[in-house]
């Protein structure tokens, strides 16, 4: 089965920096998109950044300048480079896989990994 296994988070002061990892077994990796999303109690989740399979990136406006996606097909590992944290960065971070299957195409979730940011 599709797993995936994020690690990285914390406890962080404000302006410091964390680099996410999102591990996945039970996939072509290279075939799939990647993403990393975040949700906090009482806000919708929302896409941090994400990497296509191609390479294509994209950012949420309140992390570009600051973070960096990034994967490494060989280890079928993405990352997810936070730097100058903010408070407003608190939140579960969920590595997302988006497959592409003979049905169409399938995502699958992480459990997530905390991220804390103390002011």
């Amino acid at each position: 089965q599709v797993q995936l296994v994020e690690s990285g988070g914390g406890l962080v002061q404000v302006g410091g920096s964390l680099r996410l990892s999102c591990a996945a077994s039970g996939l072509i990796f290279s075939s799939a998109g990647m993403g990393w999303y975040r949700q906090t109690p009482g806000k919708e989740r929302e896409l941090v950044a994400g990497i296509t399979s191609a390479g294509i990136i994209n950012y949420a406006n309140s992390v570009k300048g600051r973070s960096t996606i990034s994967r490494d097909n060989a280890k079928n590992t993405v990352y997810l480079q936070m730097n100058s944290l903010k408070p407003d960065d608190t939140a579960v971070y969920l590595c997302n896989a988006d497959v592409p299957t003979t049905r169409g195409r399938t995502r699958y979730w992480g459990q997530g990994t905390q991220v804390t940011v103390s002011s």
